[in-house]
């Protein structure tokens, strides 16, 4: 089975119904004219090793020795990943609002850790991760990055597999907002 490229990615997105237009607020609370509905690749475990194998080839390099992904989206592309490249696989969840490692997963002083997330904006959920790894001693050895709908720069090496360029507007400059259009909030964050 090959690696997933850039525009099987987007032709996936796309036959899948997974790139909806409308008015979203997304899990970054910036609001957008359109929301990718990740999940629509995730669902399918034959796609996912695909995307997975494609992170893991350009990773390799970067010799993880554990991937690390925030839950609950990162869950099912962390493991993949971590298959592909043969490592361990943690996530990162809340607790209290407060970004941790729970369930007795661990990070040692020094541990090579690839930061693996489904879909892009602003790097809020990315920027979290990064900053458990680091206050657990580990290194980040990259990040790995489905889509991103921004440039983004984490200060690590970057892969990134389709790029995506969207509008998203803060609340205050929302022009869906100034013209009265309802929102709709499909992300998981909305859903606790």
């Amino acid at each position: 089975m090959t690696a997933a490229t850039a525009a099987d990615l987007l032709r996936e997105l796309e036959a899948r119904g997974a790139i909806l237009n409308g008015h979203f607020r997304l899990s970054s609370g910036r609001h957008s004219n359109v929301f990718v509905q990740k999940f629509r690749l995730l669902e399918d475990p034959v796609l996912v090793e695909r995307v997975a194998r494609a992170l893991a080839d350009r990773a390799r390099e970067l010799t993880p020795e554990v991937v690390v992904s925030a839950a609950v989206g990162g869950i099912i592309l962390g493991y993949e990943t971590a298959r592909q490249l043969g490592t361990l696989s943690i996530f990162v969840e809340k607790e209290q609002g407060v970004p941790t490692l729970r369930r007795g997963f661990a990070l040692r002083a020094g541990q090579r850790a690839l930061v693996v997330e489904d879909v892009v904006t602003t790097g809020g959920s990315v920027n979290e991760v990064l900053d458990v790894v680091r206050a657990h001693g580990a290194h980040v050895a990259g990040v790995g990055v489905i889509v991103r709908r921004a440039m983004v720069d984490f200060g690590v090496p970057t892969i990134t597999l389709l790029d995506l360029p969207v509008d998203s507007f803060d609340p205050e400059q929302c022009p869906q907002c100034a013209a009265g259009e309802p929102i709709t909030e499909p992300g998981s964050r909305f859903l606790r």
